[in-house]
């Protein structure tokens, strides 16, 4: 399954600015009760911002013009009471949609974080973690700003507007006609910008994360770059990010402050054509002077919000943009679906290959026709050269991926049919290059282990020396309270290996599967879990891959696996015959 986000942006279809709209605004359906308040303080505000010029206009043509100052200072007294008001109810609108905005911030983000880990590992091989970690803060966090800055100042505007245009149309019909004719040019503008705008913010965000990306490949390889002096070829990666980062960044700069000047032109026009038109009006005696200015007023309430809808409908672009690298992830469903118990078959073996197809894409298939099975309490070697497809073949025992085509029964069922606590249980998996949490050693050894997780120290090593495994905790000066950093800086990686070795022997899992589990570490302690794996339950079956046959040489059965055939090999000097030519004796 292609779960390239990049390539699924390419081919994804464009997405109207009003469903996109509505998708946004499904997102805080919740807060129904905490919008309608806000919306109520919104509306209040702009009916409070719009009598005001229509009291000014009065006061001037029935008090300043008439010298009645008892009348100018009660409509000021007025005016102020509606000000103060109107100052509250913006401040109450927004201290209701910051809280709706940080809520959506840490809704949406739990949302992608528990949809990322419901995706398989193929989805992680396809995307880089710097992309992943920007669409987590990045691109949430322009929908926050959308919802707790840019919507309610959105929704304001556009009640100040009609109301301003309402009033201009009401007071003198052909003068409002005229000073609203320049909006028309001025929508008509913007339905033809807004999927430009929103692409240029798309690709500034695309370039957001791919140089976060890139960041995060050099600081996670940093030791490479030291040992092979190559500072300057990431060097010249990372400026070739950060410079395409910065052209998009100029584009989306571009795009979203495009509508600011244009529609200060818009305003002027408008202001002249009322200024103009209005005068001729109180020459002809058809129009007051305070009505000119309330008028005038209007015009600004009218284009005034349209400027700053300028500025929030690019945010909403970019919000926009943003929502739609975010759905990307949240659309995607695991290619390793749990389907309903089928029949059980009672002849099958512990684990069983049917043959077995699989290829990560289309273009190859790596194994062929694979059939092979695992019987309980015994122990099985995958050998073969490297690249031959041996952690591939682990991979599909514990269900990191499906097969293309064929079964894989475990117990008799499908293997599908188990959830993934169920098969995580069932089967333990050491990788090639463990992953530990920063934190302490028992920490990482409870990882996902619900038995012992209220275990005391005291208590936690009996059952680590009851399992064999005190003589690895030993190793650790400081016991279970040794300190562990995600980066590895403050363990060997042989120490690494021991503690993921601990953590999934106490899981005492059906099979377990040792992926290069010693590749390094040294001889005393490579015997050490040797000794530790004779000493299992004579039900848990091993299955090792190894390229030292020192590792194998007890292995009750060893299958060599190179272009993608899983082969029984026989004896031990058969499997030397098959590495040594690296293809099938005769």
């Amino acid at each position: 399954m292609n779960y390239d986000l990049n390539q699924l942006s390419k081919t994804a279809q464009k997405t109207s600015t009003f469903a996109g709209l509505k998708k946004l605004i499904q997102l805080i359906s919740h807060e129904k009760r905490t919008l309608i308040i806000a919306v109520v303080a919104i509306l209040i505000n702009s009916t409070l911002n719009l009598l005001g010029p229509l009291i000014i206009g009065h006061t001037i043509d029935n008090y300043v013009l008439h010298k009645n100052f008892n009348g100018v200072i009660h409509n000021a007294i007025l005016l102020l009471c509606m000000y103060t008001t109107a100052l509250f109810t913006s401040y109450k609108q927004t201290t209701l949609m910051g809280g709706v905005g940080q809520r959506m911030l840490f809704t949406l983000r739990n949302s992608i974080f528990n949809k990322l880990q419901q995706l398989p590992v193929g989805f992680f091989n396809q995307n880089k973690a710097g992309d992943l970690i920007s669409r987590v803060n990045n691109d949430t966090d322009k929908l926050n700003q959308f919802f707790s800055q840019s919507l309610m100042q959105f929704i304001g505007n556009i009640s100040t507007m009609i109301g301003a245009g309402i009033f201009l149309l009401l007071i003198h019909l052909e003068l409002g006609a005229a000073a609203l004719s320049p909006a028309l040019l001025i929508l008509f503008l913007t339905l033809i910008l807004s999927q430009w705008i929103k692409s240029k913010n798309a690709a500034n965000l695309k370039s957001t994360g791919g140089l976060s990306g890139e960041i995060q490949e050099s600081l996670s390889n940093f030791k490479v770059i030291i040992a092979f002096n190559r500072r300057d070829y990431f060097r010249k990666r990372f400026d070739i990010a950060n410079g395409q980062n910065y052209k998009t960044a100029i584009g989306a700069g571009l795009a979203n402050n495009i509508f600011v000047p244009v529609y200060g032109l818009f305003a002027s026009i408008a202001q002249l054509i009322v200024l103009a038109f209005g005068i001729y009006l109180i020459g002809h005696g058809q129009f007051s002077i305070g009505l000119l200015v309330s008028y005038l007023s209007y015009t600004t309430l009218f284009y005034n919000p349209l400027r700053q809808l300028a500025a929030l409908w690019s945010n909403f672009q970019l919000a926009m943009a943003g929502w739609d690298r975010i759905s990307q992830i949240l659309a995607l469903e695991s290619d390793l679906p749990l389907i309903e118990a089928g029949i059980t078959d009672p002849k099958a073996a512990l684990l069983e290959f049917r043959d077995v197809n699989f290829s990560y894409d289309e273009s190859k298939e790596i194994l062929h026709h694979i059939n092979f099975k695992l019987e309980q309490g015994k122990t099985y070697a995958l050998v073969g050269p490297t690249g031959g497809g041996k952690t591939t073949t682990a991979s599909l025992i514990a269900r990191l991926y499906d097969p293309s085509k064929g079964l894989i029964l475990l117990d008799g069922k499908d293997i599908r049919t188990y959830t993934a606590e169920e098969r995580s249980l069932r089967i333990g998996f050491i990788l090639q290059e463990p992953f530990l949490f920063s934190g302490t050693v028992k920490d990482n050894i409870l990882y996902s282990n619900d038995v012992y997780e209220h275990y005391s120290n005291e208590q936690l090593e009996q059952v680590i020396k009851d399992a064999n495994l005190g003589s690895l905790l030993a190793i650790f000066e400081n016991g279970l309270e040794t300190p562990v950093l995600s980066s590895g800086d403050s363990i060997s990686l042989g120490q690494k290996q021991l503690i993921a070795f601990m953590r999934a022997v106490l899981r005492n899992p059906q099979i377990l599967i040792l992926d290069e589990a010693t590749a390094n570490i040294d001889t005393i302690t490579e015997k050490l879990l040797s000794d530790i794996l004779n000493k299992l339950p004579a039900t848990t079956t091993r299955v090792i891959i190894a390229h030292r046959l020192n590792t194998i040489e007890n292995a009750d059965e060893i299958f060599f696996v190179n272009s993608g055939e899983v082969i029984r090999a026989g004896s031990l000097d058969d499997a030397m015959d098959m590495l040594l030519k690296g293809r099938r004796v005769s």
